[in-house]
């Protein structure tokens, strides 16, 4: 689904991220995990065409997205809901969803994917006249996802959604993805938490000072090797060091 090679994100004269190259497979939740600064968010928004690579190739199904405007990767099926959520506090929930329907012609599915919005987050369907900034921060979660999905996007990008919940409302909206998942839609999710993403994730990428240090399965990987590649350090040197100097 989601093919990146080489990339290279540059700020002026900070380079972001170095050469990072990653895939995301159709019906897959992928994890990219790292600490602040790592680079994650602006690999996320060099994919979505928000900021220029660098450098690099960006494939979206097989067609080259780099340096597209992100209206044109949009309608090429991707949707990406930003860190800190971007709800429109002053709009009301209602207009926050249909939002995400301003570049579709199909006005009579619109409606009928609206009404399926309110059926997969029913507690949206009361508060359709409340303004977006009234809503839990778990709440406007759920709402952006549901904006996102009125893209009918084949692959959506998430940046940090756990960020700022209650760990119970982190776990709905991780029930949530997964559930997207399993409704054959793909998601590359940006995480700061190992243990999240190795508990929620298919796979998953470790991204430390812009460039990969590790992947693998979520599965198969262990808590140590994630932890190792995440702070950048090995055990096995470390003990070794620690004992030559005791």
């Amino acid at each position: 689904m989601l093919e990146v090679e080489g990339l290279h994100v540059r700020y002026r004269r900070l380079r972001a991220v170095r050469g990072v190259s990653l895939r995301v497979g159709e019906g897959e939740i992928v994890c990219l995990v790292g600490p602040n600064g790592a680079g994650k968010s602006s690999t996320l928004r060099s994919i979505a065409g928000l900021h220029p690579p660098a450098a690099g190739e960006i494939r979206l199904a097989g067609r080259p997205i780099a340096g597209l405007a992100p209206e044109t990767i949009a309608r090429r099926g991707l949707s990406m809901v930003p860190e800190g959520r971007h709800v429109f506090t002053q709009l009301t929930v209602e207009e926050n969803i249909l939002l995400g329907s301003q570049m579709r012609r199909d006005r009579r599915q619109v409606r009928a994917d609206f009404e399926r919005m309110l059926e997969s987050f029913p507690f949206l369907r009361a508060r359709l006249a409340t303004p977006g900034g009234k809503l839990s921060g778990g709440e406007q979660q759920q709402l952006v996802i549901a904006r996102a999905l009125m893209t009918r996007p084949r692959l959506i990008l998430l940046d940090e959604p756990s960020l700022g919940l209650a760990p119970m409302v982190v776990d709905t909206v991780y029930d949530i993805l997964r559930g997207l998942r399993d409704e054959g839609i793909t998601l590359l999710v940006v995480e700061q938490s190992t243990h999240r993403a190795l508990e929620n994730g298919d796979r998953i990428y470790i991204i430390r000072s812009g460039q990969i240090e590790l992947e693998g399965s979520c599965s198969e990987l262990t808590d140590e090797r994630v932890e190792q590649a995440y702070f950048g350090f090995n055990q096995t040197t470390d003990d070794a060091d620690d004992r030559a100097h005791f």
